[in-house]
């Protein structure tokens, strides 16, 4: 029998790689049916309790494979009600994932890599650095523990607590493709958690040759970090803006626009006082969104120790939000959560070591996207 270390851990692995799996096995693919709905939907990781599969093929799995779900370093609540956990992932490192309850949805904010390469100028997670990239086991198992730890949705026993998922949390979703894209079909598999593709939401910075790649594989909801109407503000605040500049990025918007059934790019925006929060910023941001398949998500900023941005005025953001209605684009503020334990919005910092410090938009640096 393999070492413990040697067998193959089969949580966020792909349907067809468990279908191949399988035949290895000598046994019917079916059976990776079977095993997702087990793991996912039972919250089973126990082989032996898997009782529809026989019993010599559950001795296969025993002595080949495990389970392995990421170890939960500690959980705070918030008075709000949003919950944040902090999960280990090696060598003294952690990632954070935060639940956000709401009367007619539960949101998960999860987390693809260990900090972030991007170091965007207001957020706690660039300001760690980057490691590493999370495996898909890593990704859906920050999903799985929520699912099997919270209570499922009232008055429908079916539905688990987490009815979104948002890929918002630590890391560039689409600097960890190959990674993201087997979670995400574990989120929308009716064998695993049956998630809509428009409650699945990949938020991005702005990796261009991905977007496309993720409109012809995944067609998920997307959010575009843009936070500046222009390249010379965008190249200080988001540097792969640099690489990728303004006008790239909108084309590979509107072609995802065009290959998804609910056309519209949510576009998150930062109110950054005195930084990109002007009438006059407001107007630019108009006039880049126009006539577009766009909405427009106006974050208030959350302050982090060690940070020189502040946030803008409450009434400042309402007037950037009415100028923006005004001018036809649908504009929405999104609702400070989590505040008090540093779980809101550009706060989650979990812990990173042996850093690498980069900016992607400083130089092209070749990230494990394929």
């Amino acid at each position: 029998m393999p070492a413990e270390t040697d067998k193959v851990n089969l949580l966020g692995m792909p349907q067809g790689d468990l279908e191949t799996l399988f035949t290895a096995f000598g046994e019917k693919p079916f059976h990776a049916r079977q095993l997702m709905r087990w793991v996912y939907q039972r919250g089973i990781t126990d082989f032996d309790d898997m009782t529809d599969l026989s019993k010599s093929l559950r001795q296969k799995l025993q002595e080949s494979s495990v389970i392995e779900l990421p170890e939960v370093l500690s959980q705070h609540g918030s008075k709000d009600g949003t919950i944040k956990w902090l999960f280990e992932s090696g060598f003294g490192q952690a990632v954070e994932a935060v639940f956000i309850p709401e009367p007619d949805r539960g949101t998960l904010c999860i987390s693809s890599q260990v900090g972030c390469a991007l170091d965007c100028a207001f957020c706690a997670t660039g300001a760690q650095g980057f490691n590493r990239n999370l495996t898909a086991a890593e990704i859906i198992g920050q999903v799985w523990h929520a699912n099997q730890t919270l209570p499922r949705r009232e008055n429908d026993d079916a539905d688990f607590a987490v009815t979104n998922v948002v890929f918002m949390g630590m890391g560039e979703p689409l600097a960890n493709y190959r990674s993201v894209v087997p979670a995400i079909e574990l989120l929308i598999s009716d064998l695993a958690y049956g998630i809509s593709r428009r409650r699945v939401t990949v938020s991005t910075s702005g990796l261009v040759p991905n977007i496309d790649r993720l409109g012809d594989e995944c067609n998920v909801s997307l959010a575009v970090s843009l936070h500046a109407p222009n390249n010379a503000l965008r190249n200080e605040l988001v540097p792969i803006n640099k690489m990728h500049p303004i006008e790239e990025l909108l084309d590979a918007c509107w072609r995802y626009a065009e290959k998804r059934t609910n056309r519209f790019i949510t576009f998150e925006y930062v109110m950054l006082r005195g930084v990109n929060d002007s009438v006059g910023h407001a107007d630019e941001l108009h006039a880049l969104l126009d006539g577009k398949p766009a909405k427009v998500n106006l974050i208030p900023f959350n302050p982090f120790e060690g940070n020189e941005f502040a946030r803008s005025a409450a009434d400042t953001i309402t007037h950037f939000q009415n100028r923006l209605r005004m001018k036809g684009l649908v504009a929405t503020t999104r609702k400070t959560r989590g505040e008090d334990i540093d779980a809101a919005c550009g706060q989650l910092a979990g812990k990173v070591s042996d850093r690498v410090r980069v900016r992607l938009g400083d130089k092209k640096i070749r990230m494990a996207t394929a």
